[in-house]
């Protein structure tokens, strides 16, 4: 199977690029275990989750999906695909129609 990971950190003291790559490793780890080939890492760095606004990295994973270049999108934990309900249902079905399964490390 084709995955990406997602990875986002918001503004504040104790968020760091370290932030993105643990996550980034953990949702490694998580792919070679469950024997998921990654294709491509997005990170929005200092950028708040309350919106899909302003999240370029997200924009162009969801676009990604639409074109099918993998199966599965793997993010830490659902707070860092999103902060707002209705985006992240908006962008769950966005890849549901795309055929891409949402996973969490």
């Amino acid at each position: 199977m084709l995955g990406a990971i997602y990875a986002r950190y918001s503004a504040g003291p104790n968020q760091t690029d370290q932030s993105i790559e643990g996550q980034v490793a953990d949702c490694t780890a998580y792919a070679k275990r469950n024997g998921i080939q990654i294709v491509e890492v997005y990170a929005d760095r200092h950028i708040s989750g309350k919106s899909i606004a302003g999240r370029n990295e997200f924009q162009r994973m969801l676009y990604d999906a639409e074109q099918h270049r993998f199966e599965c999108v793997i993010v830490w934990k659902i707070d860092r695909f999103g902060r707002d309900r209705q985006d992240i249902a908006l962008s769950k079905m966005k890849l549901k129609r795309a055929g891409v399964r949402l996973l969490y490390a």
